[in-house]
């Protein structure tokens, strides 16, 4: 360890699970692939005996239902001694892989086990049988150790009541008002997001951990279709996060100082070098530059800072991808080139979006990756929310000179973060500062906007006249200006 010091953080074990079973009998619960992923991570590190000399599990809340996650899989590992922590949703997954780090740094821990997963496919078939999955059973009275939980709203009464409600609906709002700030006409805008996503489906289907086995051409992609309806213009299903997976992954993180006494082979080990993270929370419609994210341009910039390396320069990354807007406004803020992949996996679509764990299989496939290109430095990227929290994170198979660097930028995002106080009953013109047409089933349902105010607040309103549905999904609308009373738009 002439080159890290003992308390150095170090990534030296890796699991990722993914079961396609048709008899969902037969498949196993999430816990069951969580418990799998740390099970190969300790295989992969080559020291079983990481288990059971966990400080900490981590695992972050996804729609299974458990209690205490983390206590369930302590005591199946040997654990028992272990503090379990629940991250609820509004958490960043990357914090959790900061909390593990930061506390190994400190000296307050020396074995940090970080797990989450989902078995949506498994219930998918269950349903599709009538039936119904079994789940271990927990007392009524067991709670984590620790509960971690965001400190703000995530979405607003005045966007529900003008039909928000699911993710790509908020997502597709933001990404018209980036392509009007672009200057995109919608055909070019739909263009390029058909052209990314039919990468991401290649790489997927050439990553044998990825859920898509066969590449999607650019045009399917693009289209409105019974196979790939659209759901919030101009997003198609296969724009959108693949929630029904059976995935899990499982990481281990110590210190140096373990890793050497447990005679874990140098070439396992994985170094983060940097991690920044802004935990600002603002809902969506308040957000001044509702094609931008501040977020991401500062959380970014100072990454690139503090390892002293352009993001252009990394070959291997992994851009958050659950819309096609969180990976274009990381481009932008980041000032991303137009060359190499921004996926590793091949995005949450195609490789597979097991809800509230992604970040944890994208580090995953990033660390086996620097292993076979050792010379390489490794970008993972995290959004919580609706784009409410930000991380970017950097790994290496080179310890950093300085040391792990962690810099926590909310209080600089909050103070750049230009934000509209938020109405519901404005009546009078206002201007679209971005828009989209939700769908039901093949069609087209309302128009829901954004709109500017002539005194600087902001409303959201809606349509379910056809004609101003047809008009908004046939040119641009960001900028033109409607008249608005009750809640709803008028041309």
């Amino acid at each position: 360890m002439a080159d890290c010091a003992p308390n150095t953080p170090v990534l030296v074990g890796v699991g990722a699970v993914q079961q396609k079973l048709e008899d969902y009998r037969e498949a196993r619960e999430p816990v069951a692939l969580m418990e799998q992923a740390l099970r190969d991570a300790a295989a992969d590190a080559g020291a079983d005996a990481l288990l059971a000399r966990a400080d900490e599990i981590l695992v972050p809340n996804s729609l299974w239902g458990y209690r205490d996650p983390a206590r369930i899989l302590a005591d199946r590992l040997g654990a028992q001694s272990a503090t379990t922590l629940l991250a609820d949703f509004g958490i960043l997954q990357q914090g959790l892989i900061n909390r593990a780090c930061q506390r190994i740094l400190a000296g307050d821990a020396q074995v940090m086990l970080v797990a989450g997963g989902e078995a949506r496919y498994r219930e998918q078939c269950a349903a599709r049988a009538g039936d119904e999955v079994g789940m271990v059973q927990e007392a009524d009275d067991v709670e984590p150790d620790i509960t971690l939980r965001p400190g703000a709203e995530l979405m607003s009464e005045v966007e529900s009541n003008a039909g928000l409600g699911m993710p790509v609906g908020y997502y597709a709002i933001m990404d018209s008002a980036l392509r009007f700030k672009q200057g995109l006409s919608v055909d070019e805008h739909r263009d390029r997001m058909a052209a990314q996503y039919a990468r991401f489906s290649e790489i997927a289907a050439a990553n044998l951990e990825g859920w898509v086995d066969e590449p999607f051409s650019a045009e399917f992609i693009r289209a409105h279709s019974p196979k790939n309806r659209m759901l919030a213009f101009p997003y198609t299903k296969l724009h959108n996060s693949q929630w029904t997976v059976d995935q899990a992954a499982g990481l281990i993180l110590c210190s140096a100082a373990v890793a050497d006494e447990l005679g874990i082979a140098r070439s396992q080990w994985v170094f983060p070098v940097v991690s920044t993270e802004s935990n600002f929370m603002s809902v969506i419609a308040t957000r001044g530059d509702l094609g931008g994210s501040e977020g991401f341009r500062i959380a970014g910039r100072k990454a690139m800072q503090l390892a002293g390396l352009d993001f252009n320069d990394v070959r291997l990354r992994e851009l958050y991808s659950c819309f096609p807007f969180a990976v274009r406004v990381q481009r932008e803020e980041m000032s991303l080139h137009d060359r190499g992949d921004d996926s590793v996996t091949g995005g949450m679509t195609f490789g597979g979006g097991p809800l509230n764990n992604f970040v944890f299989q994208a580090t995953a496939k990033i660390a086996q990756l620097l292993r076979d290109n050792p010379g390489e430095t490794g970008l993972v990227t995290t959004v919580s929310g609706l784009l409410t929290k930000q991380a970017c994170a950097l790994w290496s198979m080179q310890p950093p000179i300085a040391g792990w660097a962690f810099a926590d930028v909310t209080d600089e995002v909050h103070a750049v973060t230009p934000l509209r106080e938020l109405v519901s009953d404005f009546e009078g013109s206002a201007t679209v500062a971005g828009y989209t047409v939700l769908y039901q089933g093949m069609e087209p349902w309302r128009a829901v906007a954004v709109f500017d105010l002539p005194d600087g607040r902001r409303t959201v309103c809606f349509s379910e006249d056809a004609s101003i549905i047809t008009d908004m999904m046939s040119r641009e609308c960001c900028g033109s200006s409607y008249r608005l009373s009750k809640g709803q738009l008028f041309a």
